[in-house]
């Protein structure tokens, strides 16, 4: 098979895509496998006391320099290729997992999570080589086939994460996820090429922020992903303590929390691609109102139920909906500007992302403590809801531009 990836009749945007696939998918299995357990990881290493703020704080603090440096990164991709960062990032990724499975204290495993957010990449750098090289009648399906691979490496991740938290221990799950990003940073090496790249001019953050700044359609689409991204990480890091209230002992945890996770990803696997295609045909800005209504109304539907069975129904009818939100999200970032900007508007896209990312889980953990834990869900419902009218409203200035379109098409 990886003799024929070098000489089969697949054009190289299409090589491009199967390859990097499989790289998202391992990425993402990686993370997935890993970092939804962190807070039954605390517990391991003994910390008792202000457990959900530490689970904020550990979360966001990713994010946070992943937020710092983005635009940075993106500028260097454009001026270098997406295909550098995804090396990079590949292989940065490997090591802090690895050094991670060894952490003792609560506060090396903060340095390290620092560490990751100021050297990842791979998933945000393999989208957007695959959303310009892509043609534009294409771009839809192919950034939704993509989100499968997301959505797959979520199905498998907290289920072999799971497992191998609950038969050996969080450690070895750390090593795990170290040995797939490694596989997907090698593929990367060997398989993915970059054809017809052309670097952009030097540029500053500072710049290329005013570049944005005169992109109004644009400043839209990443004021929204900072909306969505903060939305649904207020509960992703109480999630697990959660399942834990509704019946799971702390050693099924994992494994429960595992399988539950992984229903998003399920609904994922089956649904993104039909979105895709829905895009496609329909327009992004109509698919993300959908993805972003039946994602806040989901969230809403989370708080009646209080058995492991019927939430987890409720979690895989929210990721039918919600897997949508992000593809069209990409989307309309390759539609709302020019191919020459592509790898600084991904940056400052991912950037605006991490920001809400990472205030998500603050927000969160401190709502659960001081209010419950059924108030984070009306949180992220609310939010979800809100980011759907403010889709609404922006979709008239989100129809594809001649400028746009032509630098996006090959």
């Amino acid at each position: 098979m990886i003799g024929r990836l070098r000489g089969m009749e697949l054009e190289p945007w299409q090589r491009n895509l199967f390859v990097l696939w499989v790289g998202v998918f391992l990425t993402s299995a990686s993370y997935s496998m890993v970092v939804p357990f962190l807070p039954l990881f605390l517990l391991q290493i003994g910390v008792h006391r202000g457990i959900d703020i530490w689970s904020g704080v550990l979360f966001s603090s990713t994010f946070l320099a992943s937020a710092l440096i983005s635009p940075w990164w993106g500028s260097i991709a454009d001026r270098y290729g997406r295909r550098p960062m995804l090396l990079r990032s590949g292989f940065a990724l490997f090591v802090a997992y690895a050094l991670t499975a060894l952490v003792q204290t609560p506060v090396q495993l903060l340095v390290l999570r620092t560490v990751q957010g100021l050297l990842s990449g791979y998933v945000p750098n393999a989208i957007t080589l695959v959303g310009t090289s892509a043609p534009q009648r294409r771009v839809g399906w192919a950034l939704s086939v993509m989100a499968t691979a997301s959505a797959t490496g979520a199905i498998i991740g907290p289920l072999i994460g799971g497992v191998v938290s609950h038969l050996f221990s969080t450690r070895i799950a750390f090593s795990s996820a170290s040995v797939l990003v490694l596989c997907a940073a090698l593929l990367a090496l060997l398989f993915v090429r970059e054809e017809n790249f052309a670097p952009a001019e030097r540029s500053t953050v500072l710049k290329d922020l005013k570049v944005a700044a005169g992109n109004r359609p644009f400043l839209g689409v990443i004021a929204l992903a900072m909306l969505v991204n903060f939305s649904v990480m207020t509960i992703e890091p109480i999630l697990p303590l959660y399942i834990v209230q509704l019946g799971g002992s702390l050693r099924d945890a994992s494994l429960v929390a595992g399988i539950v996770f992984s229903l998003v990803g399920i609904a994922s696997v089956f649904f993104a691609p039909r979105w895709g295609r829905l895009a496609d045909r329909r327009g992004f800005p109509l698919i993300l109102s959908v993805g972003l209504l039946g994602g806040g109304i989901g969230n809403l539907l989370q708080i009646p139920f209080h058995g492991i069975v019927p939430f987890g129904v409720v979690r895989f009818a929210y990721g039918a909906f919600f897997c949508a939100v992000f593809p069209a999200l990409n989307g309309l970032v390759v539609q709302t500007t020019p191919k020459e900007f592509r790898g600084r508007a991904f940056g400052l896209n991912q950037s605006a992302g991490q920001l809400g990312t990472m205030l998500g889980p603050l927000v969160g953990g401190i709502a659960s403590s001081a209010f419950g834990i059924h108030s984070v869900f009306w949180l992220t419902g609310g939010c979800l809801l809100a980011a759907a009218a403010f889709a609404q409203r922006g979709a008239r200035q989100w129809r594809p531009r001649p400028a746009a379109v032509g630098a996006a098409s090959d």
